[in-house]
């Protein structure tokens, strides 16, 4: 298996799953020409291994074989789906016939592709299933949003001060108690107040937001406690209030800072007698109402200065959760960035795929005032005006001038349709600018003429990728018979085993 790298972490990685070496490194070349981190397996049982370790959630999508030794792909198939039911697979094997296919789509497989399988429409496969995939899990999540059944395992998150957050989010969860949830703008604040709900017994149960800076000062006490038709002029129904929207409920009450004095009054009383007295009603209404308030401000500053009362803010503040900015915990960034861009890329209908290495180190650098809204406002603009499918610095160029960063133009590489009218084609994976994939150099990095011993060996690899393998196809374009290519690749190492030799002979 491969290390991590910056851009294996920002991009999908799928994960290759066949006993056969040639096989395994013609689809990791095809998927790394279209811009996406491959690592391999050559076993189901390795596979399962990777899957259920710490490295199985960074993979987005698994090539499966059907017809391996040690743990056939069925039986991988089946015991995937219990454990990651979500996570897209596309079945490849040499078993063409329809019972294979019916069986593989049975046991939970995506597509199915017969070897050897043309690396344009493996690429379309991925790119298929992987948009698929993004939508569902952003259906469901939304669904459950809708719901209020989001939970903490729903959100993107891989930091420890996040982890933090949720540990605390989710033990406050098992109780009614009155929490704060401080924080700067567009941390996220909303969002795990509706995990705490999903985690609840509440879960499920209305959840009602209230922006107390955003309501006009005459209307917030209609707004939060109700009215009744004909209290005052233009009260020409009955209006029930945001605790009595929430009763059963939890209300979540954003920017709580920035409600004015008299309210507050009226609000430790709602929160202690566990009633609210509408405008123009006669008696009080009693509501079961669990409060979960947020504040991009220093409420013990503010109560020190007078201009938020004390018996309240101890009232809300009896179990604080910070959510630290994203500057303290760029861990995330990478997460968020992922996610952003599959989901942004699907909605869109864009190849985009992953970031540049040096995009990631741009956004990871970045001190993100906005937090993650900003972020993710930031990607949807990227996503939607690049034209390749590797977002690179230029497609950040507030972000870069920021940073002092000159963002220059995509850069460009020869691709082999160009290649042959002389042309060249979009930067494909946003890497350095690089020659065509089949081009070859007779010089190395320090000027000097290469072996022909190392020029024969690239030239056999590219002639194999080039013809997916096909052996027979391979030794007629490079001019030498079959015997010959099979001596030279043991000569030159291209093939240590005899069990590898006989698969490059069942490729042919």
């Amino acid at each position: 298996m491969r290390h991590n790298t910056t851009e294996e972490k920002m991009a999908q990685t799928i994960l290759i799953v066949d006993d056969d070496p040639v096989q395994r490194r013609l689809l990791e070349a095809a998927i790394s020409k279209a811009g996406m981190a491959a690592v391999t397996a050559p076993g189901g049982g390795p596979a399962l291994d990777l899957l259920h370790g710490p490295r199985g959630e960074q993979i987005a999508l698994v090539l499966l074989d059907l017809v391996m030794p040690d743990v056939d792909g069925i039986t991988v198939l089946t015991r995937l789906r219990a454990a990651h039911n979500e996570l897209p697979v596309i079945v490849l094997t040499a078993k063409g016939g329809i019972d294979s296919a019916v069986e593989a789509m049975r046991a939970g497989a995506n597509d199915f592709l017969v070897k050897p399988a043309n690396p344009e429409r493996i690429t379309v496969s991925i790119r298929n299933a992987l948009k698929i995939g993004t939508l569902s899990g952003e259906v469901t999540r939304l669904k459950k949003r809708n719901d209020n059944r989001l939970l903490f395992d729903d959100l993107v998150a891989r930091s420890s001060e996040m982890r933090q957050v949720f540990r605390l989010g989710t033990r406050a969860a098992q109780s009614n108690i009155p929490i704060l949830i401080e924080g700067e703008s567009g941390v996220g604040k909303e969002l795990i107040a509706r995990a705490i709900q999903g985690g609840s017994e509440r879960a499920g149960k209305p959840f009602i937001t209230v922006n107390c800076g955003a309501i006009p000062e005459n209307l917030v006490e209609s707004i939060l406690f109700g009215h009744e038709k004909g209290a005052f002029t233009g009260a020409t129904e009955r209006h029930l209030g945001k605790f009595q929207e929430a009763h059963g409920g939890t209300l979540f009450l954003d920017e709580i800072g920035e409600l004015r004095l008299d309210m507050q009054v009226k609000l430790l009383r709602a929160l202690q007698e566990g009633e609210v007295d509408p405008v123009g009603a006669k008696r009080p209404v009693k509501v079961d109402v669990r409060i979960i308030s947020a504040t991009n401000r220093d409420l013990a500053e503010l109560t020190r200065e007078g201009s938020f009362r004390e018996d309240l803010y101890y009232r809300l503040n009896v179990f604080p959760i910070f959510v630290p900015p994203l500057r303290q915990r760029r861990e995330d960034i990478a997460a968020l960035t992922r996610h952003f861009i599959a989901r942004f890329a699907a909605e869109e209908n864009k190849p985009v795929s992953g970031l540049t290495p040096e995009a990631a180190e741009l956004l990871e650098n970045y001190d993100w005032p906005g937090n993650v809204r900003q972020l993710e406002n930031t990607v949807f603009r990227a996503v939607v005006l690049c034209d390749g499918m590797m977002l690179d610095v230029c497609d950040f160029p507030q972000i870069a001038a920021a940073m002092g960063v000159n963002p220059a133009p995509r850069r460009q590489i020869i691709t082999p349709a160009k290649a042959s009218e002389g042309g060249y084609a979009p930067q494909a994976f946003g890497q350095a600018a690089m020659p065509s994939p089949y081009a070859l150099s007779a010089i190395d990095a320090a000027g000097h003429m290469r072996k022909l011993e190392e020029v024969e060996s690239e030239i056999i690899r590219l002639a194999i990728s080039r013809y997916d393998g096909h052996m027979s196809e391979v030794a007629r374009r490079l001019g030498i018979g079959r015997s010959t290519l099979y001596r030279k690749l043991k000569e030159l190492g291209l093939e240590e085993t005899d069990a590898g030799d006989e698969s490059l002979k069942a490729a042919g």
